[in-house]
């Protein structure tokens, strides 16, 4: 497929008011984009619109819920003329706990987010994205792939959108239109702070697997690897790089990590502290 040249296209992005999507928005307006700016924030979506120049323009839409999703598209339409390109980046991650601790309403908020937001974006662009060639960009995660222990909604829903975005890439292609699917590894943003950083089970993650694994990268570097992916109409995007060949062993990779991780004795001490840790925490 060729490239595509950014230029002149109108783009919409999810979760933009900071982060991997206001970074990413603002390389494809450099890059000659017009774009729409959306978070759950209209005050902040329009600050950062306001950051990025004079062709943005910030809209507040809760991702979840998808006559905001329709209004927000309707909005991108009219103000630039169309749209050629949407990127489902909003998202959410629980506190780490396993799946049986881990309250309902919090398990279901981050597919609400995670997968249910990505698909009232893709659903309310698709038309526009069809009719002028254009692009939809997922961000998915290399959580995609990986063993969720601790994890399991944010797991589930990013293989769940990484499946979308493969049918996609093909389901669009008789109208020359296409999909990417980006995997980011660990990106210095406030949620990974947040998750790693502060809470106690993603500190006790980090204790349990290899440190090369949280090797963190800069969010302009997963910006920049997005937006070259895009105008290169990649079918995946990897940022750090490597993850990319994980992704291709994970068929012979992800079965033997699985068993030796369920036999390990310190994951299954710190799953059985975890679940102690929640119960405590629970009962003040």
């Amino acid at each position: 497929m060729a490239t595509y040249d950014l230029s002149g296209k109108v783009a919409l992005v999810t979760g933009a008011a900071r982060g991997i999507g206001f970074e990413t928005a603002q390389r494809m307006h450099a890059r000659g984009a017009s774009v729409a700016v959306v978070d759950l924030d209209a005050g902040e979506a329009r600050e950062a619109a306001e950051r990025i120049g004079e062709r943005a323009v910030g809209i507040g839409a809760d991702v979840t819920d998808a006559g905001a999703m329709l209004a927000a598209v309707a909005e991108t339409v009219e103000r630039f003329g169309g749209l050629d390109l949407a990127m489902a980046n909003a998202g959410i991650a629980p506190e780490g706990s396993t799946t049986r601790t881990m309250p309902a309403e919090e398990w279901e908020r981050v597919i609400d987010v995670d997968l249910l937001g990505v698909w009232n974006t893709v659903r309310a662009a698709l038309p526009q994205i069809s009719e002028r060639n254009g692009q939809i960009v997922i961000v998915a995660s290399v959580a995609a792939f990986m063993n969720g222990m601790m994890l399991s909604p944010y797991a589930a829903s990013k293989a769940a959108v990484e499946a979308l975005g493969r049918s996609l890439r093909v389901e669009l292609a008789p109208w020359g239109a296409s999909a990417t699917v980006a995997y980011f590894g660990w990106v210095e943003t406030e949620m990974v702070r947040q998750g790693l950083d502060r809470e106690q089970g993603g500190r006790r993650i980090q204790e349990l697997l290899p440190k090369f694994f949280f090797k963190r990268i800069r969010v302009e570097e997963a910006a920049t690897a997005l937006v070259d992916g895009i105008e290169a109409r990649a079918p995946r995007v990897f940022a750090p790089r490597w993850w990319r060949y994980v992704s291709a062993l994970r068929g012979v990779l992800g079965p033997v990590l699985d068993h030796r991780m369920a036999r390990d004795a310190k994951i299954a001490a710190a799953l059985r502290q975890a679940e102690a840790d929640k119960a405590a925490k629970s009962a003040t």
